[in-house]
């Protein structure tokens, strides 16, 4: 419920407001409580301040196993707590194997300590360093090499190089969950959005763009698998179309992240309208591919189908970056 306060003057030269006394109560604030405040834009965000800002977490997890177990160590870790503590009347072998192997697939998360009934998940990186803007460049260069590399796979019958693409997207998760807990981190605090040095709108931008790229990743993925059902070489003209259509469906993405980490707003908006555009040819250029491929085996056919739908698709994800860019660059109300 909205609470109004007026603004009193004190001192003949400060201003004080008071503070309602519930919400005092709820977060331990009391007199001589230390408080923050963060401006951002026309408003000022007041929290208390602890001595230790680390959060902890407990979650029963019962008889969950397998993929729920990993979901829901994942979900503790993207909600933002430090500390993890799983809890059942008994831990089994195997919830601990699934534990350590969601662990480790995740940044900064170590076993901390082991019970019967009780395993403690801590994130050993500190918050404050972590860069929002450093994750997202990783993805995007890690998510465009793993396309180039699974096209090349596909053309050059290369399997060692299809199933390193595979392994990769394994790295774009990864960094797909820290922009993720980065993200709710700002939404739940504002020092966080302060120790990042971004505002919150940015980082929902960021969260947004990582989101494409960890698509865009996973057709990588997806035709990297359909490389391998291949053990003929492919007709000279479809590698040049496909190899065409992955570097238009590159650039685009290229473009539109480009776009995304200008600060000129002109010039961003250029770049990110440019991109839109280019989507277009990309779904003609798409379609001239489907007719090679009617002289095909039927077989061969439907599976480079699926590669040339992941190739556009990728493109299309790009352009979903290029509007975030453009969202980026409006004015600010």
């Amino acid at each position: 419920m909205v609470e109004t306060r007026k603004v009193q003057v004190t001192g003949g030269s400060t201003y004080t407001v008071s503070i309602p006394k519930d919400w005092a109560t709820d977060n331990g604030v009391s007199a001589g409580s230390e408080v923050a405040f963060y401006p951002e834009g026309d408003s000022l965000f007041l929290t208390p301040r602890t001595g230790d800002e680390r959060t902890e977490g407990t979650l029963d997890i019962g008889e969950l196993a397998g993929e729920e177990l990993i979901r829901a160590v994942m979900t503790m870790y993207v909600s933002g707590f430090d500390i993890i503590a799983l809890e059942s009347a008994r831990i089994t072998t195997d919830q601990r194997r699934t534990i350590r192997q969601a662990t480790q697939s995740l940044v900064g998360l170590e076993v901390l300590e082991e019970t019967r009934d009780r395993v403690v998940i801590r994130d050993l990186l500190d918050s404050s360093e972590l860069s929002i803007n450093n994750a997202v460049t990783r993805m995007r260069l890690i998510a465009l090499s793993m396309l180039e590399d699974a096209v090349t796979a596909l053309i050059d019958l290369d399997e060692d190089l299809a199933r390193d693409v595979i392994q990769r997207d394994d790295d774009v998760d990864r960094l797909w969950m820290v922009v993720s807990r980065i993200f709710r981190a700002t939404l739940r605090s504002p020092r966080a959005a302060e120790e990042l040095g971004v505002s919150r709108e940015v980082c929902f931008d960021y969260q947004s763009a990582a989101r494409q790229l960890e698509r865009v990743a996973d057709h990588a993925t997806k035709i990297a698998h359909l490389s391998l059902n291949f053990d003929e070489p492919l007709p000279e003209d479809v590698t040049e179309a496909l190899g065409g259509l992955h570097a238009d469906a590159a650039n685009v993405i290229d473009v539109a992240m480009d776009a995304l980490f200008l600060d000129g707003s002109d010039e961003a908006t250029r770049e990110a309208n440019e991109a839109r555009e280019s989507v277009q040819g990309i779904d003609s250029h798409a379609r001239s591919i489907d007719e090679l491929l009617r002289e095909l085996d039927p077989t061969r056919a439907q599976l480079l189908g699926l590669v040339v739908d992941s190739l556009s698709r990728s493109a299309d994800y790009g352009g979903n970056i290029a509007e975030t860019a453009l969202q980026k660059a409006a004015p600010t109300p």
